[in-house]
């Protein structure tokens, strides 16, 4: 059963009238390190973001089985894809961020977690720049593409992407879709003010704000990669929004520490995992890493 709470926004989208224009983010790149340090504090794998890094980390595992590199586009500060190359140290990992003060908290969680399969690089995921043509086995981006400045920014990060990429290459992209309602964006922004930073809440804010309408990543999509490459988001209200290649097979250890880690959850942290799934599964995205897990 979805959390009560997201009723009224739920139906709220489904009935307004689009009334929010995108407002790219003031700061392109976060580099202060006051921001970063507080947008890493809230971030962690133990805030109260982890049900969406759970989430993630299980669909991307499951799009990249097989893959001997896989690329992340806008890392930040690594919480998402140590948790993704921790559960896949067969696979090496490049993290690419605008940032420097992001890359270098980035550098310092790996060595932490004492991962050996994911390297760091500072580059613009809109160029790509010194990354050779057809040359990575899969590109990932989880929460990242809304920091692009306008949407020919977004164009020019799909074709890079397209260009980098092997023929037949894995992909998993993940942000925002826009909303309709600016109440809509104040909900999901400070939904969780009382558990994270200020700064969290209005980063929050501001990338809602910030993000593309699923009808133009759909668009570019459907312009620069192969017609298998599917577009899924929440249902009805795209929150949320997906595009990726297939789903691999899951050998049975990793499916085994995927339920160790969603038994760890706390108890609103696994509801939230359980509303992703659902609003998802409704909006079309099958093969759900979790179904039959035990609780």
């Amino acid at each position: 059963m979805p959390n009560p709470t997201l009723i009224p926004t739920f139906l709220r989208e489904l009935i307004v009238e689009r009334t929010l224009p995108r407002e790219p983010e003031p700061d392109l790149v976060m580099d202060d390190p006051e921001h970063v340090a507080a947008y890493v504090e809230a971030g962690r794998i133990d805030g109260v973001m982890a049900a969406a890094y759970l989430f993630h980390s299980a669909r991307i595992s499951q799009v990249i089985q097989g893959c001997a590199t896989v690329l992340d586009l806008g890392c930040g500060p690594a919480t998402q894809l140590a948790q993704i190359a921790d559960l896949n140290p067969g696979i090496r990992f490049t993290g690419i961020d605008l940032s420097p003060s992001m890359l270098a908290d980035a550098e310092r969680h790996a060595a932490a977690l004492g991962l050996i399969n994911i390297q760091f690089r500072q580059g613009d995921i809109a160029s790509l720049h010194g990354i050779v043509d057809h040359s990575v086995d899969a590109v990932i981006s989880t929460m990242a593409l809304h920091h692009l400045p306008t949407l020919q920014h977004l164009e020019d990060c799909f074709a890079s992407i397209r260009r980098v990429l092997k023929p037949g290459g894995a992909l998993y992209l993940t942000d925002f879709g826009r909303l309709k309602s600016l109440k809509s964006v104040i909900f999901f922004a400070y939904m969780n003010a009382q558990h994270q930073p200020h700064f969290f809440s209005l980063d929050y804010e501001r990338s809602l704000r910030a993000a593309f309408l699923k009808e133009e990543i759909e668009a570019l999509a459907t312009k620069y990669f192969p017609p298998e490459v599917s577009v899924v988001s929440t249902f009805k209200m795209p929150f949320l929004v997906i595009v990726k290649t297939a789903d691999q097979f899951l050998q049975e250890p990793l499916r085994h520490r995927l339920a160790t880690m969603r038994k760890a959850l706390k108890p609103r942290y696994l509801r939230d995992l359980n509303d992703m799934r659902t609003f998802f599964a409704l909006g079309g995205l099958r093969n759900d890493p979790f179904a039959s897990m035990p609780i």
